[in-house]
């Protein structure tokens, strides 16, 4: 229905959408955090199961409208289009969420986090592989990539959470902030509610507004590009990209502000991790196997998603200190990288 809409009234959409998603992102991270802490989570598996999931709800209702009206295409580059965005997004917490202070990954120092980026590794990996498959290998709406995506998605939120218990590993120079952190600043918007129930009524609002306002601010954003002729591979892996990865920002954010750096990275990876899990749903509910159709360009965003996040988890076991123009040395390579991919993108979409 957006693209039947005028320029100003698609405006006048994105930008309510994405004031709506902004608001609900701070009150979604302040809840996960109360919530993690209630069931014992801890933030690294708080944000891989609650935060992540979440913010990527109106992923999944794209997908499910995609694959209803049998367009594979669009519910896999809704799926895979914005994983490499979405880890730059780390880039955005570094610079303005730390600032000077420290970089993201000095300050995160978790080994869970560094599992929660080879569990995307690991999916994507089934994703360049399932997508070599024959379409016609499919029985009863499953496919062997996509329950070998979800299995891998299941065993790695059971290693995380046994992570979380701890690890035979002995830590020489501990993180310089705890979970949670000591002192941590008072965040600016107001305090969840104590109670754990309305905490959870705070966090499945939030959710909600998420879910249709993401869903407003993915469509409405496509349709202008659409009308100002900008509807390309390349802009829709950036600009559109960058739009629908708002949730992930004002969560990380605010996770940022209340000293959660667990819970902003895992946010992140979660999400990444999550995403390709949306391939089973696209199979059962289409009858096709969805991923033989993913084409070139998917395919190239999956591998730079890959290399991104290779550079973060080395980032997490190394923790490099150093900073250049208020980011640590990761995020600088990851920005760079990013600027290349996006070169490369438009080689290949010529």
């Amino acid at each position: 229905m957006f693209a039947h809409l005028s320029i100003p009234l698609l405006l006048l959409a994105f930008a309510a959408a994405g004031a709506a998603v902004w608001v609900a992102g701070i009150y979604l991270a302040n809840a996960t955090s109360v919530l993690a802490k209630r069931f014992g989570l801890g933030q690294a598996l708080g944000g891989l199961l609650l935060l992540a999931v979440v913010t990527n709800l109106p992923e999944l209702a794209i997908t499910v409208s995609a694959a209803l009206s049998q367009h594979l295409e669009l519910a896999i580059g809704n799926i895979l289009g914005g994983i490499a965005m979405q880890t730059l997004v780390l880039v955005v917490l570094d610079v303005f969420g730390l600032g000077k202070k420290a970089a993201l990954t000095y300050r995160a120092a978790s080994l869970a986090l560094a599992l929660e980026g080879v569990l995307v590794l690991a999916v994507l990996a089934a994703v360049l592989v399932g997508s070599q498959l024959p379409a016609a290998v499919i029985v009863a709406r499953a496919t062997p990539a996509g329950l070998l995506i979800l299995g891998l998605w299941v065993v790695g939120l059971w290693l995380i959470g046994k992570a979380q218990k701890g690890l035979p590993w002995q830590a020489h120079d501990a993180a310089p902030t705890g979970s949670p952190p000591p002192k941590p600043p008072a965040p600016a918007q107001p305090q969840p509610p104590a109670s754990t129930g309305r905490t959870g009524l705070v966090f499945l609002a939030s959710a909600v507004v998420t879910l249709v306002a993401g869903v407003v601010l993915e469509r409405s954003g496509d349709a202008l590009a659409t009308h100002w002729g900008l509807s390309g591979l390349l802009f829709g892996a950036t600009v559109l990209a960058a739009a629908t990865s708002l949730p992930e920002v004002s969560t990380g954010l605010a996770s940022m502000k209340a000293g959660a750096y667990e819970l902003a990275v895992s946010d992140i990876f979660g999400g990444n991790a999550f995403l390709p899990v949306l391939f089973v749903v696209a199979s059962a509910l289409s009858g096709q196997a969805a991923l033989p159709h993913a084409g070139k360009a998917d395919l190239y965003l999956t591998g730079l998603g890959m290399l991104l996040t290779c550079v973060y988890v080395y980032g997490l076991v190394f923790r490099p200190q150093r900073q250049v123009a208020r980011m640590g040395l990761d995020s600088l390579a990851v920005l760079a990288l990013y600027a290349l991919g996006m070169l490369g993108l438009l080689a290949i979409s010529h």
